[in-house]
């Protein structure tokens, strides 16, 4: 792997005139990371730190910055904000390196809202900075040399060694470090769950002793780091993480209180692993943001909802429970409306019912209306979470694939003469004729010369042919009637075949 081309040029442009200039933070730590498994993660978000003051940076930084012969996009640089951070606009195609972020050394004052820092001061050295920072791995700098061809390591606290054992240390004293900032707690679960990586031992006692601090932090930080968590390969491991280390209350109680409550003789798990190994399987297969929210909140209205206990209890309308719950859920962890929407509808209707041949098509399509079109696939999706989560084997059974059959098949526009590009009106129009059996005769006889040729649909042609269908005896036009139906029939049922042989139901 190689830096990029736009960072190197940051770099060497702030030594020839005549400062510091490190690569620095997680991008040392992907880095690294791709260096020892270079099938693994891709270095991103490259940041730089310098002993440059912002406006120093500026001077540096005022035309844009030639990577190639022609500009690519904007360049040049701003800085709008308290943390001495300047934007460079590199002009970059990349659109993860068309802005790189070179941050003044810093350091901070005590955090008194467990937040936000109460000062932040420039720093003379870049000790002073890697030494504010959160975690080992994170503090690490990395300086070019040599023509930018020699790369040196600064490591003083042993991120190489923790990257190598796998696990996520706190820079100095854990508590120290989440009295600074409390969403760092999160952080460690997001970092350990997205690396594969153990959090350390004295790191983890100070999350348990401390984890009511997350309360301090906002909503939408929280929110952030959740679906980091949740986007993971390993979102289960990093959900039950969350839980043992006492940070799912403060986020989620709702599934907390699923914990332990015994389910009936349908599921192997308890409600609270159902949900989580409806996540696990539903990140295993890859399935969206909505998805994997909703498969782990589906369930989480039956604690609410159990009557009865051992293998015959029952929850009731847990489905419209749960779905009241995850609304309040979503809207308190300040999700999207459209988000909001979306999952709720999800937990809303995945208990929906269907046994080949008891269901109608009307019953489908009210479905589809409910959920919307666009989420019905998702809606599958979440079902077979749910299945897998209950601990059967099969994610998709036969009445599973049959009922995507059947969406399939209403959801297609069906053959008949509304699908003309003329129709009742302007046969009168044209023909000067009255309302009458004629009408539909000559509609469907046109429906099937456009069945044997769709380009003929055209409003031009059909009126051409129109007239001369207008002219014929009526036993012939009644013929041709009856003929088109028999021909809109054929093709329908070789349609349903097609449909049928690609979700393998008879």
């Amino acid at each position: 792997m190689t830096i990029p081309k736009e960072v190197k040029s940051i770099l060497s442009k702030l030594q020839k005139a005549g400062f510091e200039a490190y690569i620095v933070g997680g991008c040392v730590r992907d880095f690294l990371l791709e260096r020892a498994l270079p099938a693994g993660r891709q270095a991103k978000d490259w940041d730089v730190t310098t002993n440059a003051k912002p406006e120093e940076i500026q001077k540096v930084f005022p035309d844009p910055p030639k990577f190639s012969e022609e500009k690519i996009g904007r360049a040049g640089s701003f800085y709008k904000n308290d943390f001495f951070t300047v934007t460079i606009l590199t002009g970059s195609k990349d659109p993860s390196l068309s802005e790189v972020e070179v941050t003044t050394y810093r350091s901070e004052a005590k955090y008194s809202d467990k937040r936000h820092p109460d000062e932040v001061k420039y720093a003379e050295k870049l000790e002073d900075d890697l030494s504010r920072r959160d975690f080992t791995v994170n503090a690490m700098a990395l300086r070019l040399r040599s023509g930018q061809a020699k790369k040196e390591v600064i490591d003083l606290y042993d991120g190489q060694k923790d990257l190598d054992k796998k696990i996520i240390r706190t820079v100095g004293n854990p508590e120290e470090r989440f009295n600074e900032d409390a969403l760092r707690m999160l952080r460690a679960v997001r970092f350990a769950t997205t690396l594969g990586f153990d959090i350390e031992e004295k790191t983890a006692e100070a999350i348990k002793k401390n984890s009511i601090w997350l309360e301090a932090i906002s909503k939408e930080r929280i929110r952030d780091e959740f679906v980091k968590i949740i986007m993971a390969d390993k979102a289960a491991d990093g959900i039950e993480l969350l839980r043992e280390l006492g940070l799912l209350k403060y986020i989620l109680p709702e599934l907390v209180e699923n914990y332990g409550v015994a389910q009936n003789k349908h599921h192997i798990y308890d409600c609270y692993w159902h949900n989580v190994k409806s996540l696990e399987y539903a990140a295993k297969k890859k399935f969206n943001m909505y998805v994997r929210v909703a498969s782990l909140l589906h369930d989480v209205g039956k604690a609410k909802s159990k009557v009865g206990a051992g293998n015959e209890a029952t929850f009731y309308n847990h489905e419209m429970i749960g779905a009241k719950m995850v609304f309040q859920i979503l809207n308190r962890l300040k999700f999207s409306n459209n988000e909001i929407e979306k999952i709720t509808k999800l937990v809303r209707y995945h208990q929906f019912y269907y046994n080949v041949d008891e269901v109608k098509e009307s019953s489908v399509r009210r479905l589809i209306k409910n959920v919307g079109p666009e989420s019905i696939e998702e809606l599958l999706q979440v079902r077979m979470a749910d299945r897998i989560g209950s601990g059967v084997p099969k994610a998709e059974p036969y009445k599973l694939r049959h009922f995507k059959y059947l969406v399939d098949k209403v959801s297609k526009d069906p053959i008949s003469v509304k699908m003309l590009k003329i129709n009742g009106n302007d046969l009168m129009q044209t023909l000067s004729i009255k309302p009458g059996p004629k009408i539909g005769q000559i509609l469907d006889a046109l429906l099937g010369v456009v069945l044997d040729d769709p380009k003929k649909n055209t409003k031009e042609f059909l009126g051409k042919e129109a007239k001369k269908l207008g002219k014929l005896p009526d036993k012939e036009l009644q013929a041709l009637s009856e003929k088109s139906k028999e021909d809109k029939s054929e093709m329908q049922s070789q349609e349903d075949q097609v449909v049928k042989q690609k979700y393998w139901v008879k």
